[in-house]
This record gives C-alpha cells, sequence and structure tokens, in this order.
C-alpha cells in the first residue's frame, strides 16, 4: 500500500464519529453535525477591507463591461452576417 493513501474512512477534521441510533436519532445527528461544520467553515471567512471591497468591485464592473462589449459586437456582426445573406425580403 501507498504510503500517501488513506488506511480508512475520511472523516473531516473536527468531526465525531457518532453511532448511529435509528433513522431519526441518525439523521437529526447527521444535521447537528452539518450546521457545526458550516459554522466552523463561517468562522473561517475574512471579511475583506472598504479598500479591497471597492478594488474587487470595480474589477467585476470591468469584467462585466467588457464581456457586455464582446456580446454586443458579436451580436451585431451576426445580424449583419444574416442580413447580408437572406437580405431583405420583399426589398
Amino acid at each position: 500500500m501507498d504510503q500517501d493513501e488513506p488506511r480508512g474512512e475520511v472523516v473531516a477534521a473536527g468531526a465525531t464519529r457518532e453511532k448511529k441510533r435509528g433513522f431519526l436519532g441518525g439523521f437529526l445527528g447527521s444535521i447537528a453535525l452539518f450546521f457545526r461544520q458550516v459554522i466552523a467553515e463561517l468562522r473561517k471567512v475574512v471579511t475583506p477591507t472598504r479598500k479591497e471591497l471597492v478594488k474587487f468591485t470595480a474589477v467585476v464592473l470591468v469584467f462585466v463591461l467588457i464581456v457586455m462589449g464582446i456580446v454586443y459586437g458579436l451580436d451585431t456582426l451576426f445580424a449583419w452576417l444574416t442580413h447580408v445573406v437572406f437580405g431583405v425580403p420583399g426589398a
């Protein structure tokens, strides 16, 4: 067996192995474990500073404007191409 391979069940850090006690006990226990893990992960979140938030917002807005420009250009190109290929009916 390779040294890097796990040898048993992989359990999340800090999680305890609870003995299942019927459907309801196991189900409620798993829900409680889920919420404990969610809270533990939320405590790891770092809130950005105002300067970082402004910078991130500006980057997103610039990216969205660039993508909008590309989509607009492609739409105009395809509309013109369709007009050239199929022409205007009745003209």
